[in-house]
Parts: C-alpha cells; structure tokens; sequence
C-alpha cells in the first residue's frame, strides 16, 4: 500500500484528530490481506487499525480507524439512534464494522451512516439522512449542523494533510507521522 496515498486520505486520522478515514486502491482482495496484517503490526503501537471494508471488481475499499475514537462515538446517543435506525443491533465495535460491511456489499453507494465511523458529527450525518432541511456548508462532507465548527475542522484537516505530506516528502517516516493514541 502506498505510504503517500495513506498520508493523502488519512493524514488526520494518523494525528489522531479525526476517528477514521477510508480510501479506494486498484488492488485484489488476496494482495490486500497480507498487507493489511503487516500494516496493522506496524501501527497496533500507536492505536491504529487498517481494514478491509469492501471489495469491487480491481478495487479494494480501506478504512483506517482509531478504535478508541471509534468507541467513543459509537457511544454518543444520536449516533446510536442514526445505527440503530439503520439496522445496526449493537454498538461493539466488530459488529457494527460487520454491519457496515454488509450494508457496502448490498449498495454499491456508500450507506449514508458511514458518517459515523469516520468522525462526522451526527447531526451532519442525520441531516444527509433525512434530508428534511438545508445543507449549509459542503467540504469534507455535507454540513447541516454547526457551520462554523466544521468549516474550523475542514481548515485543521487540510492543514494537517499538507503539513504529513511535506513532512514525508522530507523524508520523516510514517511511523514517526504517526501519533500514538
């Protein structure tokens, strides 16, 4: 897996600002495993995890996650009910991510709760659900909620993704990018 392409999607989450991150490659199931198991050595010390959530035809779908973070939102009430409303039976962790997968493999779009594991404020999340009033911001994802908050976060995103790629460009490892968390 490319080092580059991983700070490109997931530098916040590698921060450890932001719960999780996922990204497409052009790769085979059966490559992809492997590599995952080695990657999820490399960061197990730093709370880190790589999974496979999906699989396309040539394309494999990755979600990097800290599953403290993870845990702390699946805890949030609203988040709960967005899950829970969704057909999600439980908030554990594996179930929930097992959950998620199943509903990727029904839709060939992203399920609209996927907001959840990557660290979307739930109303943001529930108004893309129901969309029953006006988006009133677009950046990372559609904002329905607090605008100022999320145009702060969106700025602190780019920022920190500029910032591991000069970084790594420097030559500073992606473990060392990498906080422990």
């Amino acid at each position: 897996m490319p080092e580059k392409l991983v700070i490109q999607y997931c530098a916040p989450t590698l921060a450890g600002l932001k719960t999780g991150s996922i990204f497409i490659l052009p790769y085979e199931r059966e490559m992809i495993e492997k590599e995952l198991e080695e990657w999820n050595k490399r960061f197990q010390s730093k709370g880190l995890r790589f999974i496979l959530l999906g699989v396309r035809v040539h394309k494999v779908l990755i979600y990097v996650y800290r599953p403290k973070k993870l845990m702390n939102d699946l805890l949030v009430h609203a988040t709960k009910d967005i899950l829970e409303e969704r057909g999600y039976e439980t908030i554990e962790e594996t179930k929930c991510l097992e959950t998620l997968k199943e509903h990727l493999q029904k839709d060939q779009t992203f399920p609209h709760e996927i907001g959840c594991f990557l660290g979307y404020p739930p109303e943001d999340v529930e108004g893309f659900i129901k969309k029953d009033k006006p988006c009133k911001l677009t950046g990372i994802w559609k904002v329905y909620g607090d605008e100022k908050k999320a145009e702060k976060l969106f700025e602190t995103y780019k920022k920190c993704t500029n910032i591991y790629l000069q970084q790594y460009e420097k030559g500073i490892q992606l473990e060392q990018l990498t906080v422990a968390i």
